[in-house]
């Protein structure tokens, strides 16, 4: 009897696995013959995202406009009421999904939400199935891998537990601390017996060293420890450490993934569809025009692919940004007086040898400081806007030895460099002539040859450059900086010195200085600083003939304002165009939601400045803060002045539900005016 009912239950349990297996392959075949709804992949009808602008509800069911003409019309979003007939305000409930495969969005405040729907309908539900759907962006190019969406059967995601929990009992058998498999009682009676020492600390708290154990008895304490470890035990539990990574794989065949998965939803029952509203928010970047959004998925049961989902059309997204409005036409100048002569010095460290005066390349670094001085004339001669008058050429040294000594040296030395540099100068004027013309050769048996310069008529003469030698005997002026700017020194030490500064003649003063000590440390290492060679340059603009004049020049403050607003870099455009409060800074503020800043300059510009940009911005401005009426009429001033916003109000959200509250493009007979 028993075996006659056992006989029973187990075919009752074979007749449903097979319906349930037919009940699957049936599915399945619905899905690739096409007559089941896949999953769904489209646009919310309109945003829910956080990140979106809210536009304020309209109050106001009637508004009056004014149009072309300055008549007064009345505005009204109404329909018929098919009793009364009378007219009557609505609101009408939209969709929530559409089927178009692109959208025009906006970004506020350099970012974009890019939105859309994932439905897996009921037809499709299987508790044994997981759905595992793939979305992707491309933007500018570059594809970039979204989290992914798992829709999972209960009874999959119950499969998957088990699979836990199996792992679970295993690894709760496993041994951490090898302690646990010593013998206790044979350790027990083995200390007993053989130390009595160590066993008379057996409830004693105190502890016994590992050097004082060994001590007594030769051998340290784990040797016996590992005499009495039952290793069988313990090998079994280490074979089992070892199989971690192996039944992890057996019993957890699908782990339950988190990482990169933005919802994973168990759905209890095969019946009612799973809608997931996805928000991708994005950072807009200089050139971001379009975004697109991929989708793929499969179906799986176990850990195998059972279905691949059909291709999935992509959605476009044509963002639109305020940023757009920027008028680069906009130039601001400023004013800018010219001087006509123009300044400049340097200082070079040239070297002479004791008592001498002549130029020695070979010397220090000398031939580097030299190239310097070569190179900066050149530059000044090259030079486009000025042109090269003069030089000075002052020579200094430090104050050891006679000052009328070290008056010779210096002039002598600055004599020596102008000499120099002049040489210099003719040298490359007769180079940049040899360019700007040609050279001929005339001989003769009577005349030794000689060379003469052809210029062309067309081209400016190249001027003759004076240079003028001066010299400082001695560099006092230089030595109080350089003992101010001292690290060695002791303050005493260039107090000292300080006090010294200025006072006797320059002989008395450099004997006096010889008595301190810090003196020997001065000759030695700030006095060659002393010997310089300063270049005093004078130069000229050319064709100017006045002293100065005024002119204009472009504003490069506003002019990068302006960039970084085209660049969507808000925060910068700001800075930079703010204290303008005009037109572009407008803009700025409202990129950033800034609306009340924006309005304070947007409501000056009235008469010939309230051009359709203009109204358009405080179309969008009044409608964030709730002033519908001015909204509406602002936004139809600058369709009526531009046809152009008629279809770009609808890429800006304020502007778009205004446009579908009121009807403000149905044809004539669909608009209510009374």
């Amino acid at each position: 009897m028993c075996r006659f009912k056992g006989n029973i239950i187990l075919a009752g349990l074979l007749v449903l696995l097979s319906l349930a297996s037919c009940s699957v392959r049936r599915q399945m075949k619905a899905l690739r013959s096409g007559q089941l709804d896949s999953v769904a992949f489209n646009m919310p009808k309109r945003s829910a995202s956080p990140n979106t602008i809210s536009v304020h509800k309209m109050a106001q069911d009637t508004i009056i406009i004014k149009d072309a003409d300055g008549n007064e019309q009345f505005l009204m979003k109404a329909v018929q009421d098919e009793e009364t007939g009378e007219m009557v305000a609505t609101e009408v409930l939209e969709a929530a999904t559409v089927t178009a495969r692109f959208q025009n969005i906006a970004e506020r405040s350099g970012k974009v939400d890019l939105e859309f729907l994932v439905s897996v309908p009921e037809a499709m539900m299987n508790k044994d199935w997981q759905f595992r759907i793939y979305p992707s962006m491309v933007i500018m190019g570059d594809s970039t891998k979204l989290d992914a969406i798992y829709v999972t059967g209960k009874g999959y995601r119950e499969k998957q537990l088990k699979g836990y929990e199996r792992y679970d009992r295993f690894v709760n058998k496993i041994v951490t601390d090898d302690m646990d498999f010593l013998n206790v009682y044979q350790f027990d009676r083995f200390v007993g017996r053989n130390f009595p020492d160590i066993y008379a600390f057996k409830t004693d708290s105190s502890v016994v060293s590992q050097e004082k154990f060994e001590s007594y008895y030769g051998m340290e304490e784990k040797e016996i420890v590992e005499h009495y470890i039952q290793k069988l035990q313990r090998k079994q539990n280490n074979a089992r450490k070892a199989m971690r990574q192996q039944k992890y794989d057996k019993y957890v065949k699908v782990p339950i993934v988190t990482d990169g998965v933005r919802l994973d939803s168990v759905v209890t029952t095969d019946t009612g569809a799973v809608v997931y509203h996805y928000v991708q928010t994005i950072n807009t970047r200089p050139k971001l025009r379009k975004a697109t959004i991929n989708l793929e998925g499969d179906i799986y049961r176990g850990e195998s692919r059972i279905y691949q989902l059909p291709e999935f059309q992509p959605l476009d997204y044509y963002i639109s940004t305020t940023s757009s409005f920027a008028d680069a036409s906009i130039v601001k100048y400023l004013t800018k007086v010219v001087e006509r002569r123009a300044y400049a010095n340097t200082a070079y460290k040239i070297e002479f040898k004791v008592a001498k005066s002549d130029i020695d390349l070979e010397l220090g670094n000398n031939a580097a400081e030299i190239a310097k001085i070569k190179a900066n004339m050149r530059d000044l001669m090259d030079n486009e806007v000025f042109e090269l008058d003069s030089i000075i050429v002052n020579a200094t040294a430090s104050p050891e030895g006679a000052y009328s000594r070290n008056q010779q040296f210096a002039q002598a030395r600055s004599e020596s460099v102008t000499r120099y540099f002049d040489k210099f100068i003719k040298y490359y004027a007769d180079s940049l002539r040899s360019e700007q013309g040609f050279a001929i050769t005339l001989s003769n048996e009577l005349d030794s040859t000689m060379t003469e310069n052809i210029v062309a008529p067309d081209v400016a003469p190249i001027p003759e450059i004076k240079l003028t030698a001066r010299s400082i005997p001695e560099n006092w002026d230089d030595l109080i900086e350089y003992v101010r700017e001292d690290t060695i020194m002791t303050d005493d030490q260039k107090q000292q010195y300080f006090d010294l500064h200025g006072t006797l003649t320059p002989d008395a003063r450099e004997a006096k200085m010889k008595s301190y000590k810090w003196y020997s440390y001065a000759k030695k290492d700030i006095y060659p600083k002393l010997r310089t060679v300063k270049f005093n340059f004078y130069l000229h603009r050319k064709g100017m003939v006045k002293d100065t004049i005024h002119t204009t020049v472009v504003d490069s403050t506003y002019t990068r304002g302006v960039q970084a607003l085209k660049d969507m870099d808000y925060h910068t455009a700001i800075a930079l165009l703010g204290p303008y409060e005009d037109y572009n800074s407008a803009v700025a503020y409202i990129s950033l939601d800034r609306n009340l800043s924006a309005l304070q300059i947007l409501e000056r510009m009235t008469g010939a400045e309230r051009i359709a940009s203009v109204n358009y911005m405080l179309a969008i401005v009044y409608s964030r803060i709730g002033r519908i009426q001015e909204a509406v009429q602002c936004y139809l001033d600058s369709v009526q002045q531009e046809p152009y916003y008629r279809h770009r109000g609808n890429l800006d959200p304020e502007i778009s539900v205004l446009i579908k509250q009121y009807d403000l493009f149905k044809e004539e007979e669909e608009v209510q005016y009374w």
